[in-house]
């Protein structure tokens, strides 16, 4: 019986994974905006942070970014089509979301520590973040849309910014919550808030130059170092 009863348990716990999944992809694409695709997940023998024991379900081997990525259907189909989302999560309920970055959201990425220690920093400072995701190995701080020429202009202006750091703009792609037993441990450090200027759904995201600035800033003030580390 209580094998049963935790066979149970389980088949629950992943049906409400699975609407969760769904559940949160639709709000990306129809409600704000954002083009999603179905991400790769894990081939079920591990965790995240147990990435040598749990390759992606890519099959590739040493994937650089296991579960977090594209591949069946590749970047360029992500959409903001309910009917298609539906379809996809319907096909694959287990799938992580991914959203395509660039034209709607773009996100800076770094190292977790790195990026735990500089949103304690930012904060700090009284700069206003925008969603932060958590993922087992990187800070994604979600922020406006921003070309690479506005990027280079802005790094242009320092004497040297975080190796670290990563930028997910035009052709980008970022890995959102919620997560199943596939698609990693993926978690919301800030939660998206309303955009109060516009009213609507959208959620509210910082401009990438204020960011930048005050990443540098943090870096420079950590103590016992003057840049930002994994």
């Amino acid at each position: 019986m209580r094998e049963i009863l935790g066979r149970r348990r389980k088949l629950s716990l992943q049906r409400k994974e699975r609407t969760a999944l769904l559940n949160a992809a639709l709000t990306y694409a129809e409600q704000w905006r954002w083009r999603v695709v179905p991400g790769v997940g894990y081939d079920g023998r591990g965790s995240w942070r147990a990435a040598g024991a749990q390759p992606c379900a890519c099959a590739r081997p040493n994937c650089p970014v296991p579960g977090a990525h594209p591949l069946d259907p590749g970047l360029l189909a992500a959409t903001r089509d309910p009917r298609m989302v539906r379809y996809w999560w319907t096909s694959r309920p287990d799938a992580p979301v991914v959203v395509a970055t660039g034209d709607r959201v773009s996100a800076a990425s770094l190292p977790a520590v790195a990026g735990a220690r500089a949103v304690e920093a930012l904060d700090a400072m009284g700069v206003r973040l925008g969603p932060v995701v958590a993922t087992p190995t990187r800070y994604q701080l979600l922020v406006a849309p921003y070309s690479l020429a506005d990027l280079g202009e802005i790094l242009d202006s320092h004497d040297w910014v975080p190796a670290s750091l990563r930028y997910h703009g035009d052709g980008g792609y970022v890995g959102l919550p919620p997560s199943s037993s596939s698609a990693g441990q993926l978690r919301w450090v800030r939660p998206p808030q309303p955009d109060e200027r516009t009213g609507g759904p959208q959620p509210w995201l910082p401009q990438i130059g204020t960011l930048i600035d005050a990443l540098v800033r943090a870096g420079r003030n950590m103590p016992g170092s003057d840049r930002l580390t994994y």
